[in-house]
């Protein structure tokens, strides 16, 4: 069953770009490493073959999958996106209940996160308690370290 994701042009251009380098330039890197093994004489004892080998496995499983996510991928239109509740590529500006620290997160899909620039995915414990809220709303997440209750104080895109 294929497993549909959400990306914004930015993301879905560098999934692409990655993908492109693996099929080029990966692939060349490990067809020179094959090449410079099997130079080294019998094959049967040849570790570094076999590391090649091994190489060469994963980086055309790391392809396969990129593939998959690439060819499932949609782009989201974010003109239609209704801006009264907290969707993907909202940005959401929330209140720690508990300790009354303020956060803004961007919502984007799980390849696009990074928390050092602000955004978390929607399929994370903070991303999933936010989706479909509304401004005023409290959300209680269970997190790793427990229950942490936020209220949504802004949401634009």
């Amino acid at each position: 069953m294929s497993n549909i994701s959400y990306y914004t042009a930015e993301g879905l251009q560098k999934l692409k770009e990655e993908l492109h380098d693996l099929k080029t330039r990966g692939r060349a890197e490990v067809a020179r490493q094959l090449a410079e093994a099997r130079d080294k004489g019998d094959l049967s004892e040849n570790a570094e073959y076999d590391a090649a080998k091994d190489a060469q496995g994963h980086l055309e499983l790391k392809i396969a999958k990129l593939e998959e996510v690439v060819g499932n991928a949609r782009l989201i239109d974010e003109s239609n996106l209704d801006t009264s509740k907290a969707l993907i590529l909202s940005r959401v500006k929330i209140k720690n209940l508990k300790n009354n620290m303020v956060m803004d997160y961007t919502l984007v899909a799980e390849e696009e996160a990074d928390l050092a620039s602000g955004k978390i995915s929607v399929k994370s414990p903070i991303g999933k308690g936010l989706l479909g809220k509304s401004v005023g709303e409290k959300a209680e997440i269970t997190v790793p370290a427990g229950k942490i209750e936020f209220e949504i104080l802004e949401i634009s895109r």
